[in-house]
This record gives structure tokens, C-alpha cells and sequence, in this order.
């Protein structure tokens, strides 16, 4: 998609949303210089794995905190995070050292092992279906659908993925929608279903909204 293309399809999308959710609306219409994918500039050129090991290193964690892991994890490796054979090649203690948990570091080890033997790569997860990715990482012992959402949006840039089980994003949708509680994961779900096709957008934004202190 060209520049211009990829412009029309934002603002269509943000009109789209706009149109669907008037809560919604008010905060993109706050955020007119609002890029999704800027947070993304304070991170390394991520390929699918190293996407994985962001995302791994994140389960149940701030985003402050996983950045400072994986910084310690970079500095270990030579101010790059590792390749895949790097990994499998290194003293599991490494990762635990800087401060992944063993559960975690097995993860990474066993996704790590189907990299290299080819059962997973980065030309094929592109051409999956959102689904299909689910499916395949899912399989790895350690990797949910938060995780494997999360893969989607950073790592594919996926247009409709929704991170019900995230904490944040519950939050932010109760601080948005001035909801009495924090909403469960069955009315995160509905209340996403308005904004489909185009539910990365939304989460974008609603992240945006909690993260500087409302709409």
C-alpha cells in the first residue's frame, strides 16, 4: 500500500469508528496527531521472533518494566536480541538472569527450537490467516491468546485484534465509558464488536486515552 493509500484507509477507518462508538469518537477526535504504532519507536527493529520475545517477557508486566528486560537481554547478546539459534545456544540462566522467569525462558526456548528447525518462520506466519497464527503459537506450553494477540498487532500490524484479557485495556474502558466496574471479558468483547473491522485502531486509542489520563 502507498502512502497515500495507507492514509486513506486511516482516516476511513477512524471515520468508521467514529460513526460506530460516539465514546470512541471523542477520544480520536482528541488525538488528531495520534500515531498507533509510535510506541513501537522506542523499540528495536523487531522480526518474529524477537517480537515473541517482547511479548513473552511482557505476560503480566508493565510495559516499563518489559522494556528494561529486554534491554538487559539486548546487552547480553551483543546490544541486539538474539536470533533464535542464538538463544537455544546460550545458558538457559542467562535469560533468568535478566530477569525473565524460568517458565518464561522455557517458552522462549521452545519457540526458539521450532524456528530453527523450520516448523515456524517469519515468511509463513505473514501469510497466515489471524487465526491460523493464533493456532500455531498458541500450541507453544507458555503462549495464550494475549500473547499470541499481541504477536498480531505488533509483529503483523493486523488491522482487527482485540486484547480482551488485557488489564490495561480494561481500564481504560471502564475510565472511557465511566463504567461502576471493571468490565469482564464477555463485555469487553461485545462492546468491541462495533468497532470490527478495524478493532487495533481502537484498542490503539483507548490505550492513548488511559495511559495520558483520560479523553
Amino acid at each position: 500500500m502507498t502512502v497515500t493509500g495507507a492514509a486513506l484507509a486511516d482516516r476511513k477507518a477512524r471515520a468508521f469508528l467514529r460513526k460506530a462508538d460516539p465514546v470512541l469518537g471523542r477520544i480520536i477526535d482528541a488525538r488528531p496527531d495520534f500515531r498507533p504504532r509510535a510506541w513501537l519507536d522506542e523499540l528495536p527493529p523487531l522480526d518474529a521472533f524477537g517480537t515473541l520475545i517482547f511479548q513473552v517477557a511482557g505476560q503480566q508486566l508493565s510495559v516499563r518494566a518489559t522494556r528494561a528486560i529486554v534491554s538487559r537481554i539486548e546487552e547480553h547478546f551483543g546490544g541486539r536480541l538474539p536470533s533464535p539459534a542464538e538463544l537455544l545456544a546460550a545458558d538457559p540462566d542467562v535469560l533468568r538472569a535478566n530477569g525473565l522467569s524460568a517458565r518464561k525462558g522455557e517458552t522462549l526456548r521452545a519457540l526458539a527450537e521450532r524456528f530453527v528447525d523450520g516448523r515456524v518462520t517469519d515468511e509463513a506466519l505473514s501469510k497466515m490467516t489471524d487465526e491460523d497464527v493464533e493456532a500455531v503459537l498458541t500450541e507453544v506450553p507458555g503462549i495464550g491468546p494475549w500473547t499470541a494477540h499481541g504477536f498480531l498487532l505488533v509483529a503483523l500490524d493486523r488491522p482487527d485484534v482485540f486484547l480482551s484479557g488485557d488489564v490495561a485495556l480494561r481500564r481504560a474502558i471502564q475510565r472511557a465509558y465511566g463504567l461502576d466496574h471493571a468490565p469482564t471479558e464477555d463485555e469487553m468483547l461485545e462492546l468491541a464488536e462495533r468497532w470490527r473491522p478495524y478493532r487495533s485502531l481502537a484498542v490503539g486509542y483507548l490505550f492513548a486515552s488511559e495511559y495520558d489520563g483520560g479523553s
